[in-house]
């Protein structure tokens, strides 16, 4: 059997790292073979680009937000009152008291002072008043 002869130092280091590079650019050339019938880059039937499908992924996770539904109770000298009632009960004082259209109704603050059993209203900014509850 013949005995081959192995490099040295420095020099055998780069001979086998040159053999491993060689070896590895072969088996690369190997699995790049094209298949028959097909073109370079040619899209298959039937399938969207990838770019396409992230695109519509993140469109789908910034619309499945859930608003926080909230509520609050104002209680009182054995009385409660939800946000939604003061609202109706401020709409009723803007209809029959003011004599205004349920249409102009565009905005309502209110301040409850239970202490005083009054509710204080500014509605579109401009009218200004009280009611008791």
């Amino acid at each position: 059997m013949a005995e081959t002869k192995k490099p040295a130092g420095k020099a055998a280091d780069t001979a086998t790292a040159e053999t491993e590079v060689k070896e590895t650019e072969a088996k690369a050339s190997v699995t790049e073979k094209k298949k028959p019938g097909r073109k370079p880059g040619a899209k298959k039937p039937g399938r969207k680009p990838a770019a396409a499908k992230k695109e519509t992924a993140v469109k789908t996770t910034t619309t499945r937000k859930t608003a926080v539904k909230e509520t609050v109770h104002v209680q009182f000298s054995g009385k409660t009152y939800t946000t939604e009632d003061l609202v109706k009960i401020a709409k009723d004082v803007w209809k029959y008291d003011l004599k205004k259209k349920v249409g102009d109704f565009k905005s309502v603050e209110l301040y409850v002072k239970p202490e005083e059993s009054v509710v204080y209203y500014v509605i579109n900014g401009e009218e200004k008043g009280q009611f008791n509850i």
